[in-house]
C-alpha cells in the first residue's frame, strides 16, 4: 500500500486504489493480497491449508499426508481418508497440471468419491460421479479442469482398488523394504497420461482390482510426487503410518521435490507403532 491517508468507513485508497484491510502478505508484508490470494505488491502467492495437510484416522489406524512440493506454486493433489464402520476409504487424485484451475477438479472428484464410497456405492459408480462432478466445471472442451484418480477400500483383509491415470497403489509388506505395484499407469511411453477425470475425456475406463494380501503389511496409495523417486527406495518398515508417510514425504523432497506429494497409509494384518 501506498501509505495515503484515508477516511473511516472507506473500503479502497483513494491514492493507489488497493482494497483496505487486505490480508497481509506472507513473503513481502503488505497488506495487499487479491482474492485470488496473490500479492498486488510483489506477486507472490499466499500460502493456503492445502500447502501440507496430515490426516491421521482415530488410534493412528491409518494416515495420509499431502503436500505441493518445492517447485510448484500451488497443491494440485487432493486426499480423501474416512472410516466407514469397518471399512476404510482412501481416494487420491492428482490435477492434471496442463488444465484450467486442477486443484478444484482433484479436490471435487475426491469429495465426491469418497462420499459415494463410504456410503457403500461400488468403485465403478463413484468413479462416475466423481467424472460427472469434474465436467461440471468446465465451461467447454478447451476450458476443462482434469485430475487422476485412484481410490481404494479395505476392510476384513481385503482391498478393492479403481483407478484411472497415474497415480498408483503398492503393496508394502511387514519386514521387507520392498514394494508390489498394484496397479498399471493409463501412460504412453513419454509419460502423458491417457485417462483422466474431465469435460475432455474420452471412452475412459475405470480399472478395478481386489486382492486379499496373505501376509501382514501396508497399502500405500500416492501420487506421482512419491512414485517418481521410487526406483531403489527402500521403504521404511518401522513407525506408526502418519510416521512412516512423513519419512516418504521427505524422500520425496530430498529427491527434487518436483511436484506435488500424496501419501495415504493404510495397514492391514498388523498395527503398525
Amino acid at each position: 500500500m501506498c501509505e495515503a491517508s484515508v477516511l473511516e468507513g472507506e473500503a479502497y485508497c483513494e491514492a493507489c486504489g488497493h482494497l483496505l484491510g487486505a490480508p497481509a502478505c506472507a513473503s513481502c508484508g503488505a497488506q495487499a493480497v487479491d482474492a485470488e490470494g496473490y500479492c498486488e505488491r510483489c506477486g507472490a502467492r499466499q500460502p493456503t491449508g492445502r500447502d501440507h495437510a496430515e490426516t491421521v484416522l482415530d488410534g493412528g489406524a491409518a494416515a495420509a499426508v499431502t503436500d505441493k512440493g518445492l517447485r510448484r506454486s500451488r497443491n494440485e493433489d487432493a486426499v480423501a481418508l474416512l472410516a466407514s464402520g469397518a471399512a476404510i476409504v482412501t481416494v487420491v487424485c492428482d490435477g492434471v497440471g496442463s488444465s484450467p484451475r486442477a486443484d478444484e477438479a482433484s479436490a471435487v472428484a475426491v469429495e465426491t468419491a469418497s462420499a459415494a464410497l463410504v456410503r457403500g456405492l461400488p468403485h465403478e459408480e463413484a468413479f462416475d460421479l466423481a467424472g460427472r462432478a469434474v465436467a461440471k466445471l468446465a465451461t467447454s472442451v478447451h476450458d476443462a479442469p482434469a485430475s487422476t484418480y485412484i481410490a481404494a477400500v479395505v476392510e476384513g483383509g481385503r482391498i478393492t482398488l479403481g483407478w484411472a491415470g497415474d497415480t498408483r497403489a503398492y503393496w508394502l509388506p511387514d519386514r521387507d523394504n520392498r514394494g508390489v505395484l498394484l496397479t498399471e499407469d493409463d501412460a504412453v511411453e513419454t509419460g502423458e497420461i491417457t485417462a483422466w477425470l474431465g469435460a475432455d475425456a474420452v471412452d475412459v475406463a475405470l480399472h478395478v482390482r481386489t486382492l486379499a494380501p496373505q501376509e501382514p503389511g501396508l497399502l500405500l496409495v500416492c501420487s506421482d510426487g512419491l512414485w517418481r523417486y521410487l526406483d531403489g527406495y527402500a521403504f521404511p518398515t518401522t513407525g506408526t503410518p502418519i510416521e512412516m508417510a512423513r519419512e516418504m514425504l521427505r524422500h520425496a523432497l530430498d529427491s527434487g521435490g518436483q511436484d506435488n506429494v500424496t501419501i495415504a497409509l493404510i495397514p492391514l494384518g498388523v498395527t503398525h507403532g
